[in-house]
């Protein structure tokens, strides 16, 4: 399935169907302030399980990150002491960046390994901000690359549809998608460390 949604101005109806297709455990393609991404329900362990596989990753501690709504939902899942981090989180987020910081509890007991530390995205694109708001707890998120050695990412969303209809249950179609990922910017360490240069410059 394809659906159109505008980020300037997202259908709720549209939105609530979304949710309802990862509250039953689907899997999503959405566009980010970055490349478009997959995604489902952070409950839905089966599909976490089924995207990790996907992707050629452990199913039992797969490098997948997280989607949240705001800041709030955030200290939700995570363990932000620092009061630096917390300030660099705030004058970066919503953007495009993915930031490594400590895991809380909920995570290990979620991805069902000891994993101590998430990367997080609030990525500055209404759509998937709204789904998240919507479903009022995180999407799992990983970027769709393209096979093409060139292109490492698809920008196109109905070629996107075309190559995952049969693994993705819905397609958010929100226009062209960047071909540049997000910036991914380590907190866990002694020092804050970008691990990745992508579409973010990150503010000091």
């Amino acid at each position: 399935m394809l659906i159109r949604l505008y980020n300037e101005n997202t259908n709720q109806k549209h939105i609530r169907k979304v949710v309802d297709i990862l509250e039953q455990g689907g899997i999503v393609i959405y566009p980010t302030d970055t490349v478009y991404a997959m995604g489902c329900d952070i409950r839905a362990t089966k599909t976490i399980e089924k995207i990790a596989a996907f992707k050629g990753l452990n199913p039992k501690n797969p490098d997948l990150s997280l989607i949240f709504h705001d800041m709030s939902q955030l200290s939700e899942y995570t363990i932000i002491h620092d009061n630096n981090i917390f300030k660099l989180l705030k004058r970066n987020l919503p953007g495009p960046f993915t930031f490594i910081v400590p895991a809380n509890s909920q995570i290990p007991r979620l991805f069902r390994n000891k994993k101590k530390t998430v990367g997080i995205r609030i990525p500055d694109n209404n759509i998937v901000l709204e789904i998240v708001k919507e479903l009022s707890r995180p999407v799992v998120t990983t970027s769709i690359h393209d096979p093409d050695e060139l292109i490492e990412y698809t920008t196109d969303p109905e070629l996107i549809h075309e190559k995952y209809r049969d693994f993705a249950d819905l397609v958010i179609d929100g226009g062209y998608g960047h071909n540049e990922p997000s910036t991914i910017v380590d907190c866990t360490g002694e020092e804050i460390t970008v691990v990745r240069q992508g579409l973010g410059n990150l503010e000091l």
